[in-house]
């Protein structure tokens, strides 16, 4: 059974419930029952009481069992009983039935597409290396104290109240009788890291206000905002109305809140609202149902993993993992915290009784060698048809194009990595690569869990880099210019992949300040890695890709009213030797040092940490390995080269050209080899990556 906390909280896995010889659990404090019991399920029930006075909803909805949905949304609660002595219970025993409770627990450990590839429990060296993976995480400040988890609650339990008071207000002033105008409700419902149980200390929290039809958005950006002014825990207020999905931004008390909204049609919103209802999105717009989508994902992620503690330890370790080596970025292309926990997810499901250091170990395991673009699902897609538009590759075109498809399980499905490139979808597998690469090691005694976390090699990686530099002149512009230019990267890195000379680009997620502040304006810097394609006495001309991508966020910023004087971007090329006078040197010392050995096209050697493949069976690496992972091998290729060969030319003008790359010490492998890649890859990407290939583009 769950633990007592996990019930209270309302974070069950219910169908471990369901394994009980009786549907009863107590604890010294609270009693908790199934009322109404599934006829499908051969339990009697075990308790008597008197439902108004001793017990409360903390549950009411369908259960899954056996990864088949069930609506039993009228028949199916979940009781908290807050005086146990005002009712009686009696021994209960199950009716016969031709299962035992082997195979329902068989059953219920068959979560996702497919049953579990391994059910074998935890062994004593599983769970020493699962504490040792505890204290390797605890330096990295990924947990966070009572008292710092009692003053989350608390923020959100005032804001709460804030919401409730804006909705009665609002009523009162729409000629609401305040009787009924008490009664509308309202709730705050939180969703992402922290509803998951994984946020960071200084995590921020994602939060939605929920609310019934007279109240509307336009209220929510108008008076509730006014509100959150009045608050003197309130600082850093800002409303984002024309988002996609519209948020109001906020630090409430020293923790930042990203609040989104959403409106029911639905006359009152009781606190005991349970989301997960499909058909709470009828009649909704977009924006509404994108806003609930969050929560309604998060919670079926719960829902659908066999042991919750041991998700969330993994997804901590997981999400660590993926920010030191710089591919935690849904906005860049690599993916974001939804995207890794549904993979952890879906490695739970695959392993259910496994404990979280053999997860991780699995995790890179079963996403070193999947079949991209094959889809990650947790579940068979829902049914419903509310004609809201679903990732169906069959239906939708656009949806065969994507790389890397890892889909929400909540209706309306979706694919939360559609920004994935080709590129980042290349660093992500030598990143699964190198990260098996090291929990075997840690698995065999031959290393430990501060290993995995060890920040890569990015600025001795490469040779070539594009520094993008945006200025403004208040911090506060460029909290917002810096929001824009990031999110159109992403438009940069495809346009910088479709150059037949440049076989990967790839961009660092981390934001950086410069080496010396500036008195009289704001600056930050990304970097982008250049790996060219081994060509002869070549000239690449990248003046109008970086002036395209200039004037794409001029015009969206004119376009919503953004741009302000002293708002600036430009981009410069730096050669590998040139860094320091952009990053301090005690980083790239320290990067250096990580790196331990480089091959000349800048991958690490097989003795390197992070990125590279460890000593060890060589041949384990390449049964391993997809036609397109090939890539990767070439990428390894030593090729004697004379670095003065090359030489970069930026005219006054701001024309960026590239000459003589082609016997550029980065160039692992020809343009020629990497089409053969896409070409003999079947399962890569897709249908007309080979076509697009043959035309004289390296990726799509």
């Amino acid at each position: 059974m769950s633990d007592a906390n996990d019930l209270q909280t309302a974070d069950i896995v219910l169908y471990e419930f369901l394994l009980l010889p009786s549907n009863l659990f107590t604890t010294s404090s609270h009693c908790f029952a199934i009322k109404q019991r599934p006829k499908n399920l051969r339990f009697t029930l075990g308790v008597q009481f008197p439902f108004q006075e001793s017990a409360e909803i903390i549950y009411r909805g369908p259960i899954t069992i056996s990864g088949k949905n069930q609506r039993l949304a009228d028949s199916f609660y979940l009781l908290k009983f807050t005086n146990i002595n005002k009712f009686k219970m009696w021994p209960t025993q199950p009716v016969q039935s031709n299962t035992n409770n082997t195979s329902n627990e068989k059953n219920l450990r068959t979560l996702g597409m497919t049953s579990a590839i391994s059910v074998a429990e935890p062994k004593p060296s599983d769970l020493t290396r699962t504490n040792e993976l505890k204290e390797a995480l605890k330096p990295y400040n990924v947990f966070e104290s009572e008292e710092e988890l009692n003053h989350r609650m608390e923020i959100l339990s005032k804001l709460n109240a804030l919401v409730k008071q804006w909705i009665r207000d609002t009523s009162i002033a729409r000629n609401m009788p305040p009787n009924v105008a008490d009664q509308v409700g309202g709730k705050i419902y939180t969703f992402g890291s922290y509803r998951l149980g994984v946020h960071h200390k200084g995590a921020d929290i994602d939060a939605l206000c929920v609310v019934p039809r007279h109240i509307y958005r336009s209220d929510y950006f108008t008076s509730f905002f006014e509100l959150l002014k009045m608050q003197e825990e309130v600082t850093d207020l800002r409303a984002v109305e024309e988002a996609f999905v519209p948020v109001i931004k906020m630090n409430f008390d020293g923790i930042e809140i990203d609040m989104l909204f959403a409106k029911l049609t639905l006359k009152e919103i009781p606190d005991t609202m349970d989301l997960r209802d499909d058909m709470l999105l009828k009649n909704l717009d977009q924006k509404c149902v994108r806003s609930l989508n969050g929560c309604r994902v998060t919670d079926e992620i719960l829902r659908l993993v066999p042991n919750i503690e041991n998700f969330r330890l993994a997804l901590r370790a997981i999400k660590l993992w993926a920010k030191r080596h710089g591919i935690y970025s849904n906005v860049l292309g690599y993916l974001g915290g939804v995207s890794w926990a549904m993979l952890v997810a879906r490695t739970c499901q695959l392993y259910p009784n496994a404990v979280a250091a053999t997860l991780i170990e699995k995790f890179f395991l079963v996403f070193s060698q999947w079949k991209w673009p094959q889809p990650v699902l947790l579940k068979q897609p829902d049914t419903v048809n509310l004609g809201f538009p679903v990732w169906d590759p069959r239906v939708n075109v656009s949806d065969r194009y994507h790389l890397m498809p890892i889909i929400t399980p909540a209706y309306p499905q979706q694919n939360s990595t559609f920004n994935v490139s080709v590129s980042t979808r290349t660093i992500m597998q030598e990143a699964f690569e190198a990260g098996l690469s090291i929990t075997e090691e840690i698995i065999m005694g031959k290393a430990t869990w501060d290993k995995l976390f060890e920040p890569p090699n990015f600025f001795y990686k490469y040779k070539h880099y594009i520094v993008l530099l945006a200025r403004s002149l208040t911090s506060e512009d460029q909290l917002e210019w810096c929001g824009l230019v990031e999110s159109k990267i992403r438009h940069l890195i495809g346009t910088l992949e479709r150059n037949p000379h440049i076989t990967l680009a790839h961009v660092n997620p981390e934001a950086f300040p410069p080496l010396e502040p500036e008195p009289d304006r704001q600056c930050s810097m990304w970097f982008i890695g250049l790996l060219f394609a081994k060509s002869e006495n070549l000239n690449v001309d990248l003046t109008y890709d970086i002036k395209s991508f200039v004037d794409a966020i001029e015009r969206q910023a004119e376009l919503i009213k953004m741009l302000k004087d002293g708002m600036w971007i430009e981009a410069k090329h730096v050669k590998r030797r040139d860094l320091n006078t952009y990053v301090s040197p005690s980083l790239l010392k320290r990067e250096r040092k990580v790196s331990g050995g480089v091959h000349r096209n800048g991958n690490i050697a097989g003795n390197g940490n992070n990125g590279g493949v460890s000593p060890r069976n060589q041949g384990d690496v390449t049964s391993r390995k997809r036609p397109s992972d090939q890539s990767l091998e070439t990428f390894s290729k030593k090729r004697k080269v004379n670095e003065n060969d090359q030489q970069v030319t930026q005219g006054e003008d701001g024309s960026l050209v590239v000459q003589s790359c082609g016997d550029d010490s980065n160039s692992g492998f020809s343009l020629e080899e990497y089409k053969q890649t896409l070409t003999t890859a079947k399962d890569e990407g897709p249908t007309n990556a080979s076509t697009v290939a043959q035309e004289g583009y390296v990726c799509t």
